[in-house]
């Protein structure tokens, strides 16, 4: 995914230079977000099954490069964001139950587990429409890699997987001199369930929420 977004990227750079008002914005993109998320881990054991939920936000600040296409009042048109977006390691102890004998006593061994999640090659793919000449709303679907990075006290592992999601969001623009513009945003991201299992099949993870706002300032060019 990464690198066709970035071949269709350069390809609208390389046609926006040498063509005049063919409609085409490009530009770059700051934001700082907060998302909340709920998830629950799952110990899953022959005759028991143990359920952890926990709720935490986290900060994120990231970069992004964005191409758009004008349609009259319309537009659309692919955020990506260049780099990985990480929560810090969460670490928990947890009693888990490691056989059929230990799970009938209530004979449980206390491990430790440390998880940190990256979240990778993050795009939006989106439409507006221009309210005014100042002003716009827009609305788009989102899709994220998500990596784990685990050391669970179990042995077992994690594999990664991705997450689909829908964002809706309001902003401003100033036009400049030399087809320069300056834009002001901001979004809300919400993004669907989805469930992990762990590499012994006794472990799930499931991200039950995750949602966000987050504010966008953006400088392109048109061409």
């Amino acid at each position: 995914m990464k690198k066709t977004l970035i071949g269709i990227i350069v390809a609208m750079f390389s046609f926006g230079s040498v063509s005049a008002e063919v409609g085409l914005n490009v530009g770059l993109s700051g934001a700082g977000a907060v998302f909340g998320a709920t998830a629950t881990e799952s110990d899953i054991g022959p005759n028991v099954t143990e359920k952890n939920t926990e709720s935490d936000y986290l900060g994120a600040a990231y970069g992004s490069i964005f191409v758009e296409k004008e349609l009259g009042l319309a537009f659309i048109g692919v955020d990506y964001v260049l780099s990985a977006i990480e929560t810090e390691q969460a670490e928990s102890l947890r009693n888990d139950c490691t056989t059929e004998a230990k799970c009938n006593t209530g004979a449980f061994t206390q491990v430790t587990n440390k998880v940190k999640v990256e979240f990778n090659d993050f795009a939006t793919v989106y439409a507006g429409l221009r309210i005014s000449d100042n002003f716009y709303a827009k609305v788009g679907f989102m899709t994220v890699d998500l990596d784990t990075k685990e050391n669970l006290g179990t042995g077992s592992t994690y594999n990664n997987t991705s997450m689909d999601g829908q964002m809706i969001g309001v902003g401003g623009q100033a036009n400049l001199a030399n087809g320069m513009f300056i834009r002001g945003e901001a979004n809300y991201l919400d993004f669907d369930p989805v469930e992990l299992t762990s590499s012994t099949g006794v472990n799930k993870i499931s991200i039950d929420t995750l949602s966000g706002i987050a504010a966008k300032v953006s400088i392109g060019r048109a061409f």
